[in-house]
C-alpha cells in the first residue's frame, strides 16, 4: 500500500458490536470528525496540503478534509487517510476485521515522518504529549458510537 515507507507510529483498536459493513458505513462517515472552523484554522496554520472538505460523499477515493486526503479504499475492510504539511508526511489507515455475526474490530494505523529540525518539534508537541493517541481514540469511539447506532 501506497506510504509503507513511512515509519511506523501506533495502532489503536476498538471492539464493535456491529457488523462490518455497518462500521464501513460509519468509517466513511468520520470527516464529520474532521470539520469546524478550529480544524480548518490549524490546517491552515501548518500549511496542510488538503484544507477543505470536498469531493463524495460518503468519503471514497480522492474526497478530502483539512488534512487528510482518502488515498485507498476498498470497502468494507480498509480506508487509507493520506496528508502532508511543512512539518510532516502522515497516514492514518483504517482496517475493519469481521469477528463474526454483528462484531467487528476498527484499528487504526499511524505512520508518519517528520523531518527536519520542525518535523522533531511538532512530533514531540503531537505524539510525545499524547495528544496523537488521545485524538485517535477519539475517532474510534465516535465510529464505534456511530455504527453500533445504526439500525439492524
Amino acid at each position: 500500500m501506497p506510504g509503507d515507507e513511512l515509519p511506523y507510529v501506533d495502532e489503536h483498536a476498538v471492539d464493535v458490536d456491529a457488523g462490518a459493513e455497518d462500521v464501513w458505513a460509519a468509517v466513511v462517515g468520520v470527516d464529520r470528525t474532521f470539520s469546524g472552523r478550529f480544524v480548518e484554522v490549524c490546517a491552515r496554520a501548518v500549511g496542510c496540503a488538503d484544507r477543505r472538505h470536498a469531493g463524495a460523499r460518503p468519503l471514497a477515493q480522492g474526497s478530502t478534509m483539512p488534512g487528510f486526503h482518502v488515498a485507498g479504499a476498498v470497502p468494507p475492510s480498509e480506508m487509507v487517510l493520506a496528508g502532508r504539511h511543512r512539518f510532516s508526511t502522515y497516514r492514518l489507515t483504517f482496517r475493519i476485521d469481521d469477528l463474526g455475526p454483528d462484531r467487528s474490530r476498527l484499528r487504526a494505523e499511524t505512520r508518519a515522518a517528520f523531518p527536519g529540525l520542525g518535523g522533531a518539534v511538532y512530533r514531540a508537541l503531537v505524539i510525545g504529549t499524547r495528544g496523537h493517541v488521545v485524538g485517535t481514540r477519539r475517532v474510534l469511539a465516535g465510529v464505534k458510537r456511530a455504527a453500533e447506532a445504526r439500525p439492524a
